[in-house]
């Protein structure tokens, strides 16, 4: 009996990440409209900065590194400008202790952003202060701003420039359909900079 309530669990979450996966058939034409501005922004000489906590810092990491270094081992191309703000342990853990825990992406991202960038905010909740700080810098600056975003999008969308909203509650799914998101985008990006050489 455990061996089958096991079982039933496991096809329980397959179905859910399936089901999260299909709505994502919604986005496709605010997906192909990031993936045209990324590119743009890229060929004029933009960077990439992403921010994100806890999980979605792991996953800014790991999308930045997917840029910097390949995607795609079959394409041995020049590295692409891309950097996590949730990365230096020193700067954050400084702005943490002397200013405020939610200027931890703002704050650098006022010293290293600039007009021709692109930040990518990640979070599950839209809700986290330190994101929406960002968001506000993001728009001071001129900064085109693109939110990976969970549930209804919190207030993180309202400053977003493009909203990528995973419709669902259940955190680990909103992580994994992230990573999709941000593999197939960072994938046509990568063909796009390949055919303008």
């Amino acid at each position: 009996m455990a061996k089958k309530k096991k079982i039933n669990s496991f096809l329980k979450n397959i179905n859910e990440a399936i089901l999260i996966k299909q709505k994502l058939f919604n986005l496709d034409k605010t997906i192909n409209k990031t993936i045209s501005i990324l590119s743009s922004k890229l060929i004029a000489g933009g960077k990439i900065l992403l921010c994100g906590n806890g999980g979605s810092a792991a996953d800014a990491q790991h999308l930045a590194a997917e840029f910097l270094i390949r995607l795609r081992k079959e394409f041995n191309r020049k590295p692409i400008p891309a950097l996590s703000l949730a990365t230096d342990v020193s700067s954050i853990t400084a702005c943490g202790n002397d200013y405020n825990f939610d200027l931890i992406f703002s704050r650098p991202l006022e010293a290293l952003g600039a007009k021709r960038d692109i930040l990518i905010a990640i979070s599950t909740s839209g809700k986290s202060k330190n994101i929406i700080n960002a968001l506000k810098v993001s728009k001071k600056k001129k900064i085109f701003s693109i939110g990976f975003l969970g549930g209804d999008g919190g207030l993180a969308k309202k400053y977003c420039d493009i909203s990528l909203i995973v419709p669902s509650k259940n955190v680990a799914r909103i992580q994994e359909a992230h990573i999709f998101i941000g593999h197939y985008i960072f994938e046509q990006v990568e063909n796009n900079l390949i055919k303008k050489k």
